[in-house]
């Protein structure tokens, strides 16, 4: 699989996200998302969480925690926090830690991943499963988790990239317009979230199904600005 680093000449419509087509959205998908979403994203998930487990650090932020389908799977001695803009996602959450007595989740959230509340360097890690291509702009998304992570510090993202070529790529594309109604962008690149050239990449892992997402880790360096967004 080709994952697409640069699209500069979008010769195709794309429907704006904005938070509350966001919000609107996943009030639609909550109810079923576990159902839906839950299979196909389940290695990307197992594989990140092993990932954080395995990292130093005990102060985790899991961003777009969604209805916590992630959070039985990290290791007691992590404290997780998880921050999400669907109040309606967080409920199930919220419910999940209850039922499962998952004690080391310290904190649920509803938050703009693009504003988060918390001070800089208040985590060790952050990591966004399925995230980068639901906010309306991801690369503020990477500059907010990269001031609230530590230098030296981890971020991690599982994600769909778009593709160059074949059936998948016809697919995102003519997907594109629907961005709003479905939630995500389809033919979200690489260059939509990161500078590949400007920030060095630790590791990039194709994950199941047939590598359809992808596990991006970055060693974070330094606080980063906080992007401007366009009015």
């Amino acid at each position: 699989m080709t994952i697409r680093t640069d699209i500069p000449d979008r010769d195709h419509p794309r429907a704006v996200l904005d938070a509350e087509g966001v919000r609107d959205a996943y009030r639609r998908w909550a109810g079923v998302y576990d159902l839906v979403f839950g299979g196909v994203s389940a290695h990307g998930r197992r594989r990140a969480v092993e990932e954080v487990n395995r990292l130093p650090g005990t102060r985790v932020l899991e961003v777009g925690v969604g209805t916590g389908l992630a959070l039985p799977r990290y290791r007691p001695e992590k404290r997780v926090v998880g921050v999400d803009l669907s109040r309606e996602m967080l409920q199930k959450a919220a419910g999940r830690v209850r039922e499962e007595r998952l004690s080391h989740v310290v904190g649920l959230c509803e938050m703009d991943a693009e504003r988060m509340a918390f001070a800089d360097d208040s985590f060790d890690i952050a990591v966004a499963m399925f995230t980068a291509s639901v906010v309306p702009n991801a690369k503020v998304l990477f500059a907010e988790m990269s001031r609230v992570v530590r230098p030296g510090g981890h971020l991690l993202f599982v994600n769909h990239f778009a593709a160059e070529s074949g059936l998948r790529w016809w697919a995102e594309r003519s997907m594109a317009p629907l961005a709003r109604l479905l939630g995500w962008h389809p033919d979200f690149a690489l260059s939509d979230l990161l500078d590949p050239a400007a920030v060095r990449v630790e590791a990039m892992e194709p994950c199941q199904p047939a590598g359809l997402f992808t596990l991006l880790r970055v060693r974070n360096q330094a606080a980063t600005a906080p992007l401007a967004v366009a009015a």
